[in-house]
């Protein structure tokens, strides 16, 4: 089982990015969470969202500038990331959690340039 994130690249500061984050069917009750990990720097849980998408968690580092959505039908959880800013730059992943086991998607980068 494994996720797949995309969308990331390189942005100018105030710019915008969408992450999208392909979630396996069999992996519909699990909450999706977003990390990012910068150089040097140990990874961070930035967003999170419940199965239903009914609950959300943002970062206070994030917290009015990032969206955190989940379309099950197209099996699809998105960050919108608007206003960002240098210290936004990182590799950013998703991650599914859930009673049988934690399921992490490879990395997409995010540089913001100052």
């Amino acid at each position: 089982v494994q996720l797949q994130a995309c969308g990331g690249g390189l942005v100018q500061t105030g710019g915008s990015l969408r992450l999208s984050c392909a979630v396996p069917s069999s992996l519909d009750y699990y909450a999706i969470g977003w990390f990012r990990q910068a150089p040097g720097k140990e990874r961070e849980g930035i967003s999170c969202i419940s199965s239903s998408g009914g609950t959300k968690y943002y970062a206070d580092s994030v917290k009015g500038r990032f969206a955190i959505s989940r379309d099950n039908a197209k099996n699809t959880v998105s960050l919108q990331m608007n206003s960002l800013k240098p210290e936004d730059t990182a590799v950013y992943y998703c991650r599914a959690s859930g009673a049988l086991g934690v399921y992490w998607g490879q990395g997409t980068q995010v540089t913001v340039s100052s």
